[in-house]
């Protein structure tokens, strides 16, 4: 099983970037050994394809990050259950928990701290993408 801590910074730094939506980054962690980042960062993004990657690609602990960053409860106990302690405190901070924050603020962990900053901005678009009537998906 993998977790975000266990990644060199420059891969991480990649993957900041694959955030972002700079496809060179994404086709680099693809085409590198690190599949699994460029999912995240796709499932991140609500890809629905990403998400079912990762679980049958075995990371099952990256799909759950996912529903832990969204909030869900069961992704939350499920990452403490496992002892996946980094990855549930990295999720409450993308939601903005102050002790999650303070946490890798105290610990120096400049690049989770930006990788963080980048979800949360993630997410905030999407709230607000999902509340603004011209932007939603018509089925």
């Amino acid at each position: 099983m993998a977790c975000l801590s266990d990644y060199d910074v420059k891969i991480l730094l990649a993957f900041g970037q694959a955030l972002s939506g700079k496809r060179p980054f994404s086709d680099f962690l693809l085409h590198n050994g690190f599949a699994e980042l460029t999912a995240l960062a796709a499932a991140i993004h609500s890809d629905e394809d990403a998400l079912k990657w990762l679980l049958k690609n075995k990371y099952p602990e990256f799909a759950v990050l996912i529903g832990a960053i969204d909030g869900e409860e069961k992704a939350m106990a499920w990452l403490k259950k496992y002892n996946f302690d980094f990855l549930l405190r990295f999720a409450l901070a993308c939601r903005k928990n102050d002790e999650a924050i303070k946490w890798f603020v105290q610990n120096d962990l400049k690049i989770y701290i930006q990788l963080i900053q980048m979800i949360h901005n993630i997410l905030q678009k999407q709230i607000n993408d999902s509340a603004d009537v011209h932007k939603r998906r018509r089925s």
